[in-house]
């Protein structure tokens, strides 16, 4: 799922874009053979440049052998306990069959990274960024929106990579946000929830979590929504109310985890 960034231009545009200004320590994911590493080595203070496949390690060792504020770290992100990382920023060309679980694991165990700078597949930044009625407005959307304010700041020529992948990329950025002030494990539930049967109406996709479809319906009232309004229909502050008031209504459905 690894395609490697070539394109001077494009390594220069992602540095600009994660705006540093050499007093950070970076986070890059997916190092690969280096090549974003090099120009981040040159931008920031401190480069935690983190691979998981071997074949790749030694590769990216020589190429940093001289860099003094680069540290390899042989680690699958997924796996990785972010809190152990000394980091304030993500910058990083992502492989495209975990882009946006990666994104969302940052954001929900690294509160201290504080803006993520990251290439990934145009369609998976597009629905990071996504907003209500959009095509590509999903459950990544909310939950990417819950953390963080996200937007597509480029498109990417596929020619930019080796070996040169089917689709295009876009490079997106996060800057982390204020949670709306709702607990994490109802909101989490009302989400994937909704977005689960989609096609059903919010009423009728909740009411298990509800625990009945009259309460579901009050919480969708609750929160200013119309009785026939779907997940697609709902935004980040729609999706918070409806947890707030299914929350103080039946705390006890509300907390059960999402499956």
């Amino acid at each position: 799922g690894q395609n490697f960034v070539i394109d001077p231009n494009t390594i220069r545009k992602v540095v600009d874009l994660a705006g540093l200004d050499g007093s950070e320590s970076v986070l890059e994911i997916g190092a690969g053979a280096g090549s974003l590493t090099l120009g981040l080595a040159g931008a920031a203070r401190r480069v935690v440049a983190v691979e998981v496949d071997a074949r790749l390690l030694d590769v990216l060792r020589e190429v940093t052998a001289s860099l003094e504020n680069v540290e390899v770290v042989e680690a699958d992100a997924l796996a990785l306990d972010m809190s152990t990382v000394d980091a304030s920023a993500v910058v990083a060309n992502l492989p495209y069959n975990v882009a946006a679980t990666v994104v969302l694991k940052v954001l929900e165990d690294a509160p201290e990274i504080r803006k993520l700078t990251v290439m990934t597949q145009r369609e998976v930044g597009e629905r990071l960024a996504a907003a209500p009625g959009s095509k590509t407005y999903g459950q990544t959307s909310v939950l990417a929106a819950y953390w963080s304010t996200a937007r597509v700041a480029s498109a990417v020529s596929r020619r930019a990579f080796f070996p040169v992948p089917n689709v295009d990329s876009a490079i997106v950025v996060l800057e982390r946000r204020t949670p709306p002030p709702v607990e994490k494990t109802i909101f989490y539930s009302v989400v994937k929830g909704a977005f689960g049967q989609r096609r059903k109406t919010l009423r009728n996709s909740l009411t298990e979590l509800a625990g009945s479809a009259e309460a579901a319906a009050a919480a969708i009232h609750a929160a200013g929504l119309p009785d026939m309004a779907r997940a697609e229909d709902a935004g980040l502050d729609d999706f918070a109310a409806v947890a707030a008031a299914l929350a103080a209504t039946s705390p006890k459905s509300a907390r059960k985890p999402a499956v």
